[in-house]
């Protein structure tokens, strides 16, 4: 396998904002012709929701779900300066130099649970990813998932690893279950769960997480509250994904209790 890698393109155009997202992410157009779902810097939560959306992402991929293109996005200085609403001018000078985008997925429509019934096996291993990567972003009422030609891809991973804000307790983090879970879509059809862990351990290594780990950008692992290199904190993430994976045991009998609401 080929060590894992990201393109890296320059935003030529900004389109409309996508006020759905909680962080005002955008619609825009980069110098390679292709329209990209843009998620910025300067948000809300900072750097730290691009990282997770990195992590998460990449993770999924790697698992063998379908993920649109994770690029890393510069954007020039010059964009804001003739944006009109103020809002949006601040966030886009906040946020010069490299961000976040996913491939935009043309025509795709938003999952609904009523509609579609994935396989146990895929729900399952849905619900391992998420349970894994903290995320809390897969309910009924924000499913994050797409259905574009007739298959099911997963987006926006950027509320994950909410271990990043409770940076001193990340040890702790890593080996506790995700209550969460409980609100997860997919869950009442998640029966093959230990499967899903046999699964997952055959195809995240800490070869593979390490590489994960290392596509976070130095510009991104500044941060007010800390002092730690860019180096020390991409080894706290791979540390704290390693150590979580080692005891998947724990999140899964979480979620195994908590489908038996279900039963």
């Amino acid at each position: 396998m080929a060590p894992i890698s990201l393109r890296t393109v320059n935003v030529s155009r900004y389109l409309q904002p996508l006020r759905e997202g909680g962080s005002l992410p955008a619609l825009a157009e980069a110098d390679d012709d292709y329209k990209y779902v843009l998620k910025f810097r300067g948000n809300g939560h900072g750097p730290k929701a691009l990282i997770a959306e990195l992590i998460g992402g990449e993770i999924a991929r790697l698992l063998g779900f379908k993920i649109p293109e994770l690029v890393f996005a510069n954007l020039d200085e010059a964009f804001g300066r003739t944006e009109g609403v103020e809002e949006i001018q601040d966030l886009l000078k906040a946020s010069q130099g490299l961000n976040l985008a996913m491939h935009f997925l043309s025509g795709a429509i938003n999952f609904d649970p009523v509609v579609t019934k994935p396989s146990a096996q895929l729900a399952s291993r849905i619900v391992w990813l998420d349970a894994f990567i903290t995320n809390i972003d897969r309910t009924a009422k924000n499913t994050n998932m797409l259905m574009w030609h007739k298959e099911l891809w997963l987006i926006d991973h950027g509320s994950c690893l909410s271990f990043q804000y409770s940076w001193a307790e990340r040890e702790t983090r890593a080996k506790s279950p995700f209550a969460y879970i409980r609100e997860h879509v997919l869950l009442p059809l998640a029966s093959e769960l230990n499967e899903a862990d046999d699964y997952a351990k055959t195809h995240l290594t800490d070869v593979l997480l390490k590489q994960v780990t290392d596509l976070i950008p130095d510009e991104w692992l500044h941060w007010e509250d800390t002092d730690d290199s860019p180096e020390t904190l991409r080894d706290a993430y791979f540390t704290y994904l390693s150590e979580r994976l080692k005891h998947s045991n724990i999140f899964v009998t979480e979620a195994t209790n908590a489908r038996k609401t279900f039963i």
